[in-house]
């Protein structure tokens, strides 16, 4: 029951409840700049491509639902409340990682943004881009691709780090940062380049170590993050009921999006398979 409880305080009007002001929405800058900005370039994008933006609107609808979840979890009171509640912050990560970044890969992104720009820009930018090629083969290569994202996911969990995020902006700017740059190589590498038997065993190895991760913070016997941990009682947990409560966010749903996007890619191989082997 205090499990559920502590979700349902998840609700922005929640803390109110246990003495606290409730978490308002955040204006950072720096983070609700570059949102407005690309949502600004894909948009004008869409609207430059015309009529052809009629082909796109399944990958734009997946991008401008991306956009939303990545801008609910980074600037709604969700991102007040996870310097409170562990779980909460465990909640905001999982939305930008499993939820917000494959969706904005399957948006196409680059391909759209690519036309809000004039011809002349375009072809320049598109010059310089030639620049970056070998970088970004190497970047978005499947197995560097997941080792980046499992690393970011560990190192940012080291106890004394995660904690020092707290009241930390700038750290947790970068805390955030390197974990959507991460999970969007980490999808681009599974959707766009990966063979689909090798996405599902990269998928496979990040639901593991994701797992296990999720399970250490479950089954620790002690509190391992006390600043994160702090202000559990707001909300009716103990310190190490709310780092339980945050490693079953991990495990469990997080492990669920990662596990069916296996499945889906390991459909669409078998069925292809079984397409180039069916009689003639």
């Amino acid at each position: 029951m205090r499990g559920l409880t502590a979700l349902l305080l998840l609700w922005p009007g929640a803390a109110l409840a246990h003495g606290g002001d409730a978490p308002g929405w955040q204006f950072d800058p720096l983070v609700a700049g570059p949102l407005l900005g690309f949502l600004t370039l894909y948009l004008g994008g869409l609207a430059r491509l015309g009529r052809r933006a009629a082909r796109l609107a399944a990958p734009a609808a997946a991008w401008l639902t991306g956009w939303l979840v990545l801008a609910g979890a980074l600037l709604s009171p969700l991102h007040g409340l996870g310097e409170l509640m562990f779980t909460a912050h465990m909640v905001e990560h999982e939305l930008v990682m499993a939820v917000a970044a494959p969706l904005l890969v399957l948006g196409r992104p680059m391909a759209v943004a690519l036309w809000a720009f004039p011809p002349a820009a375009r072809r320049r930018i598109g010059r310089g881009a030639r620049a970056l090629r070998l970088p970004w083969r190497w970047l978005t290569h499947p197995a560097a691709a997941t080792f980046l994202h499992g690393a970011a996911i560990w190192l940012w969990h080291v106890p004394a780090l995660f904690d020092a995020v707290i009241g930390h902006a700038g750290l947790h700017r970068a805390q955030h940062l390197s974990f959507l740059l991460s999970a969007l190589l980490f999808w681009w590498a599974m959707l766009r380049r990966a063979k689909p038997l090798v996405a599902v065993a990269d998928l496979f190895v990040t639901m593991l170590h994701t797992g296990l991760l999720g399970t250490l913070l479950v089954l620790a016997p002690r509190v391992l993050y006390g600043v994160q941990t702090a202000e559990a009682a707001r909300f009716g947990l103990t310190p190490l009921e709310d780092q339980q409560l945050a490693g079953l966010v991990m495990w469990v749903p997080g492990g669920v999006v990662y596990a069916a996007a296996a499945l889906l890619l390991l459909g669409r191989a078998l069925q292809r398979g079984g397409r180039r082997h069916a009689p003639a």
